[in-house]
């Protein structure tokens, strides 16, 4: 069975990714701060699917913990055949109110704790010809919205690079960017349920986001918009002018 290596496993949809993969026979390798909630989650996939799943306690904006992370992923003992970049945290919109240092970390987790990642993954997989990465993003990547927007603008346009470079050789690269996700991250900003400023319309479900993405994934896409009504929101983004689609950007909290 392949095994699969979760990054933001602990909740939302890095759970739902390890639920799913799961019952698809993959072994787990589950990375998020929380070690209790990694340790209960792991107990019932194992009880529940029956597969091997380890728990990787990491803070990947610290160097050492990130660097423990990019051990295991390129490590040849059970060697990761999916990555899943999804750890990830959100910020106001207000850059010019934000401390600078928590931007700062906001950008290394989504980019450069993505990308050492990527680069652990990708010498070993393609050494063995086969691997599957997938890059969390967000529809945010397609609009102008804040340094949230601008970081997930680079996870899309480097899977979409990495999946023509790498596909080839049997590696694919997919960036999946779903709209607003009924998870657990709006309430992480602070915004308890019913105020963060989003029509009732926008939420999709975190299991249609990722069983979708899976499907793309199996399909070797290199971008993956999960509903139709969000591809249809994709589609009127790109030819509308910036000033109007940075409005847009604004919808929410």
């Amino acid at each position: 069975m392949p095994t699969a290596l979760i990054t933001g496993a602990s909740s939302g949809l890095g759970a739902e990714f390890a639920r799913q993969l799961a019952a698809r026979g993959a072994d787990l390798v589950l990375v998020a701060r929380d070690r209790q909630t990694l340790l209960d989650s792991a107990a019932e996939l194992r009880a529940r699917f029956g597969v091997a799943v380890e728990v990787l306690v990491a803070d990947l904006t610290s160097r050492r913990q990130l660097a423990a992370a990019e051990r295991r992923v390129a490590s040849d003992e059970r060697p990761v055949e999916i990555l899943v970049n999804n750890a990830g945290f959100g910020l106001p919109l207000a850059f010019e109110r934000n401390d600078i240092d928590d931007e700062v970390t906001h950008l290394r987790l989504h980019v450069e704790a993505s990308m050492r990642l990527m680069h652990a993954a990708l010498g070993p997989m393609l050494a063995r010809g086969h691997g599957r990465i997938v890059n969390v993003a967000s529809i945010a990547a397609l609009m102008p919205r804040s340094t949230y927007g601008a970081a997930k603008g680079w996870l899309l346009s480097f899977s979409r690079w990495a999946n023509v470079r790498y596909r080839p050789r049997g590696v694919t690269v997919t960036a999946v960017c779903p709209g607003f996700v009924h998870t657990n991250f709006h309430e992480r900003l602070g915004l308890p349920p019913g105020e963060e400023g989003i029509a009732p319309a926008l939420w999709i479900d975190a299991r249609l986001v990722v069983r979708q993405a899976l499907r793309a994934v199996a399909r070797g896409k290199a971008v993956c918009v999960p509903s139709l009504r969000y591809k249809l929101i994709a589609a009127v983004v790109r030819v509308l002018p910036a000033s109007i689609s940075a409005r847009l950007g604004n919808t929410g909290r």
